[in-house]
């Protein structure tokens, strides 16, 4: 059984969520602020965090920077739609984000799609199977195997762990590196990202988000 901690100090939102989560079988650990949530790290290991952009005592990012070191994966929960503290969770680490008020069913695909990208197995986009255990990415339709360079695939992975998210160029670029374990540099994203869009053809739309980034849904 995986085990959720759920840093959020509504009370009707975080008994929702309890309730919901438990009900797919998940353990769930609440804690209404980040002093709570600290004593329930200490002695609890999780695979995935939700946490609440703003708490009594501080904000979610207080209760991620706690969790720094370990295989926990973050989602937080934030009303705040802004551009810059999405950026901010991402670049510090965290695996997902959605606004209040949000649609429950959503949040619990994004709770099991998170957990199951860590959990490793076969990943899907758009009409490409990406097998993570063999480092191998297929088309859905033929089976056929796609042949790809190890930092073409790095690149795909990155944009199927990403699904649906804005990705900038930058964050992109911390995903993938070069064989020799040399950093990509920023004018050379675009060619990898031309020869990648040849090599998927119309399996995979990858969107250019003008002067940002990325998005694959």
């Amino acid at each position: 059984m995986k085990k959720i901690l759920l840093v959020e100090d509504d009370a009707i939102i975080a008994s929702g969520l309890v309730y919901a989560l438990e009900a797919e079988g998940y353990l769930v650990s609440h804690g209404k602020s980040i002093s709570e949530a600290a004593g329930l790290i200490s002695n609890n290991k999780f695979e995935l965090a939700l946490l609440d952009m703003q708490l009594p005592d501080g904000t979610g990012f207080d209760v991620r920077d706690r969790l720094k070191g370990t295989d926990t994966a973050v989602i937080f929960l934030t009303v705040i739609d802004d551009e810059g503290n999405i950026i901010r969770a991402f670049e510090g680490g965290a695996d997902d984000y959605i606004c209040k008020p949000f649609r429950l069913r959503e949040l619990l695909a994004r709770v099991k799609r998170t957990l199951d990208k860590h959990a490793g197995g076969q990943l899907a986009l758009g009409g490409v199977i990406i097998d993570t255990a063999a480092g191998k990415a297929y088309f859905n339709d033929s089976g056929s195997f796609i042949e790809l360079t190890a930092l073409e695939y790095r690149l795909l992975l990155t944009f199927a762990q990403n699904r649906g998210r804005m990705l900038t160029r930058g964050q992109i670029l911390e995903n993938i590196w070069d064989s020799a374990g040399n950093f990509v540099e920023d004018n050379t994203l675009t060619v990898y990202i031309k020869r990648l869009r040849e090599k998927l053809g119309g399996a995979v739309n990858i969107e250019t988000v003008r002067g940002i980034g990325y998005r694959v849904d």
